[in-house]
């Protein structure tokens, strides 16, 4: 009796046993369908991210080649012109540093339908506008949208991403904003070439239009938002600081602005005191979690570093921009259109390294890559003071091609290991401040290089010299400034290291984020 009940006992715990064992097995299967189910769910998310992001950000510098045809078409100044790009870069610089409180207030989802249904918008509106005035509003609309895009791809890339493959993912963001500005002056040569200028809005409308439909279908909530209150002192402080520095410094370079311009001056003084009283506010909101953009960011060495890095390469990307086709049209007499196909090259080099790039980051860390970046940029920048208008446009192609590479060398590791500095909570504001200092960066970088340009070429004028020659001397003066500015990230680049794991997207997801 003893032994069957024994037995009994036995077969009883084999069958409670293998139960369990089959319980556990069925656990981690749905464990590891659900962790399946959530990689495929973010990786649908961040694609449509990265697309939406390069289709809105490839305007921000489709309007450069094509202002002198505006100017004839609309029959309007230069100055007037310029205000196409200044107020795209103006509504940026204001909209973006809100941006931080929008992705902490609002889910992924309807941030993203927000953003492309106002840049969508803005696209259709300049596609149809009749005059200055309509494109211009038109300008300020699509502004608006990808304005917010930026940042919630950053954010979202750093609060889904594990640490361990942060790098390859911001590689492709790299190609988002370096290939999209370098290559819109390419795009808006060859449509001004055969099409009327409004067609660089026709056909980027069906693309906009799709990213925003497929999207708002298949966008999922990858983020928990809080319910923070917003300080409206500060938007006005944010709106006075950042756009008053933006407005001020795009007077400066603009043709009819300069040195002792007041129109630019004033604004810059605005601009100065706003960004100061808006600095204050946040240090005191922050200390009860209120603040519109904080600033505890900073308190990460590696991110106060790569903000400096990323300002100086900004500075290059958008100054060279700028500055190139002004040198490549004027000086040696190329048309718009081998103009951009000769920007091309550099776009695409930058876009096929960002991946490498990223998977360098991954196995290495970012210190070697950002040393070798910065050399490659600051010596190509030196090369550049010695163009002249008897240089071959061959010597412009390499300088530009080798340059992009300096810059797809530096792009991927400062945004990785910048905001992987900083604490997740933060990534947000992290997010809002990368995208206003590249705002900044900008316009100080196309405000300095034309600034100096046109003094040292009117200066160059009065003393009996060709205006080629003027220009000519005014574009070295432009590129020697460049190249003194370029040192500075030389030094900085040895004080960026990888974020601890402990500081990674892994170890600090939100609440209601998976690490994964």
């Amino acid at each position: 009796m003893s032994e069957t009940a024994t037995a009994s006992t036995d077969t009883n715990t084999g069958t409670l046993a293998g139960a369990s064992a089959h319980n556990t097995a069925s656990t981690d299967a749905a464990a590891t369908a659900a962790e399946a189910a959530l990689g495929v769910r973010n990786r649908l998310v961040i694609t449509l991210l990265l697309i939406s992001t390069f289709v809105v950000i490839l305007n921000e510098t489709i309007m450069g080649v094509a202002l002198p045809r505006l100017m004839e078409d609309l029959n309007i100044s230069a100055s007037a012109a310029q205000w196409l790009t200044s107020a795209f870069m103006l509504t940026m610089a204001v909209v973006i540093p809100i941006t931080g409180f929008l992705l902490q207030r609002y889910n992924t989802r309807p941030v993203f339908i927000a953003a492309m249904t106002l840049f969508s918008t803005g696209t259709l509106i300049a596609a149809v506008a009749p005059g200055f005035t309509v494109l211009l509003v038109a300008r300020v609309v699509q502004a608006t949208g990808t304005a917010i895009m930026f940042p919630l791809l950053l954010t979202t890339v750093m609060t889904l991403v594990p640490a361990a493959h942060l790098g390859r993912m911001m590689g492709n963001i790299s190609i988002v904003i370096s290939v999209a500005p370098a290559i819109g002056p390419t795009i808006s040569g060859a449509i001004l070439s055969v099409l009327d200028w409004r067609w660089m809005f026709i056909l980027v409308l069906p693309i906009a239009l799709t990213a925003l439909v497929v999207g708002g279908i298949l966008m999922k909530n990858v983020t928990t938002p809080t319910k923070t209150p917003i300080d409206v002192l500060s938007v006005i402080l944010s709106a006075l600081g950042f756009g008053g520095l933006v407005y001020g410094l795009s007077n400066l370079g603009a043709a009819s602005g300069g040195i002792g311009s007041v129109s630019g001056w004033l604004p810059l003084a605005v601009g100065v005191l706003g960004l100061t009283a808006f600095i204050l506010r946040q240090l005191a909101l922050q200390k009860s979690n209120r603040a519109l953009l904080d600033l505890r960011t900073f308190r990460s060495r590696t991110f106060t570093f790569a903000i400096v890095m990323m300002a100086i390469s900004m500075m290059a990307l958008f100054g060279t921009i700028i500055l190139l086709p002004i040198y490549m049209q004027t000086v040696l007499g190329l048309d718009a259109l081998t103009t951009g196909l000769m920007l091309l090259p550099g776009g695409l080099v930058m876009g096929l390294l960002a991946p490498v790039v990223g998977r360098l980051y991954d196995r290495s860390g970012p210190t070697g890559l950002l040393i070798v970046g910065s050399v490659i940029v600051s010596a190509v920048f030196w090369s550049m003071t010695l163009l002249n208008q008897h240089s071959a446009p061959w010597l412009v192609l390499a300088a530009h091609v080798t340059l992009s590479l300096g810059l797809a060398l530096l792009f991927t590791p400062l945004f990785t290991a910048g905001l992987a500095a900083v604490r997740p909570e933060l990534y947000s504001h992290g997010s809002a401040m990368v995208g206003t200092i590249q705002q900044l960066a900008g316009a100080f970088g196309t405000a300095l290089f034309v600034t100096v340009m046109s003094s040292v070429a009117a200066s160059q004028l009065s003393t009996g010299a060709t205006g080629v020659s003027a220009t000519s001397a005014g574009i070295q003066a432009a590129f020697f400034c460049g190249a003194v500015i370029s040192l500075f990230a030389i030094p900085a680049a040895f004080f960026i290291r990888r974020a601890p794991a402990s500081e990674g997207a892994d170890a600090g997801a939100p609440a209601g984020v998976p690490a994964h």
